[in-house]
């Protein structure tokens, strides 16, 4: 049975786990989680990694594996394996090091080979193959967490270019406002929000605001619905996707958005929203499908560069 390890990188966290390729599915008992400071240096970071990463594999007969594939944020060279961290306030440690040259150095199988998804395209590739449904929607897929990913599909295809395509197929980096999205959906914006508007006081995340002051939390949602509505329809519009996916730690507060959400979106397009309750899962599994060749023939020489 072919198995692949699935990683995920987050702003703050690697998660990882054998994938048996056959059903897009975790294998039992290979599943590991560690904490990551993204402020450490280049060591640390890579160290922290490759620890919770080894865990997996001596969890998995070694010679089963394929190789890992990793659901990694952006700015990264996707296809040469270079993290290009130097604006996103995290693992700038790791800015312009070759993540396919270093990390193996910390691996026990040191010639292991590694591929590289944009983690949005990992969460909505991930999310696709494993509910077994939508292969032949055009779906969008976005997160919301630590930073604001997105990704286009259609028939399980990630797209990056095209006359209905953002630029490199994500949103993150468009300008919004008085910046960028990002600047606007992720969870640093309902902080900043929150401690300008209600309390200055030093909160952690969006679920420490709701568990604080729902009502407050219930205001900051009204705007960040308006945000989303706005930036999002024109680019809706262009690709008329099928389904909208959603993912990422403010997914977790959905009934706080998805109604209305759901209620302006559907005034512009027909249009399904699923919440994903598990986005390192999705993301786990989406990664692990590099190393689907016949995906990874057609995928890899048309990643994005940022």
């Amino acid at each position: 049975m072919p198995i692949t390890i699935g990683v995920d990188v987050g702003g703050s966290h690697i998660s990882c786990a054998a994938i048996a390729k056959d059903g897009h599915r975790i294998i039992s008992n290979t599943y590991f989680h560690d904490e990551v400071d993204s402020k450490g240096s280049k060591t640390e970071i890579l160290k922290r990694w490759a620890t919770t990463i080894n865990k997996s594999i001596e969890s998995i007969a070694p010679e089963l594996i394929e190789g890992i594939g990793f659901a990694m944020p952006g700015p990264f060279l996707y296809k040469e394996g270079i993290a290009m961290f130097e604006v996103n306030d995290k693992y700038e440690a790791l800015y312009n090091v070759s993540i396919v040259e270093e990390l193996p150095k910390y691996l026990i199988d040191k010639k292991i080979k590694l591929r590289f998804l944009n983690d949005a395209s990992a969460f909505g590739l991930g999310s696709i193959l494993h509910k077994g449904e939508m292969e032949n929607d055009k779906v969008v897929a976005i997160t919301l967490g630590t930073g604001f990913g997105a990704a286009f599909f259609d028939k399980q295809t990630p797209l990056i270019s095209g006359e209905s395509i953002p630029e490199n197929g994500c949103l993150w980096d468009k300008k919004f406002k008085e910046g960028i999205s990002d600047d606007y959906f992720s969870t640093r914006w309902f902080l900043n929000k929150y401690k300008k508007n209600f309390n200055d006081v030093d909160i952690h995340g969006v679920k420490c605001i709701l568990d604080t002051d729902r009502a407050a939390a219930i205001e900051i949602f009204k705007e960040f619905n308006k945000n989303m509505v706005a930036f999002m329809t024109p680019y809706l519009l262009k690709f008329k996707p099928d389904v909208l996916i959603i993912g990422g730690s403010i997914a977790k507060s959905s009934a706080l958005f998805l109604p209305s959400l759901e209620e302006e979106f559907n005034k512009i397009l027909p249009l399904s929203i699923k919440i994903i309750d598990n986005t390192e899962e999705a993301n786990i599994i989406g990664a692990s499908h590099t190393f689907n060749d016949e995906f990874w023939n057609e995928m890899k020489n048309s990643l994005p560069t940022i």
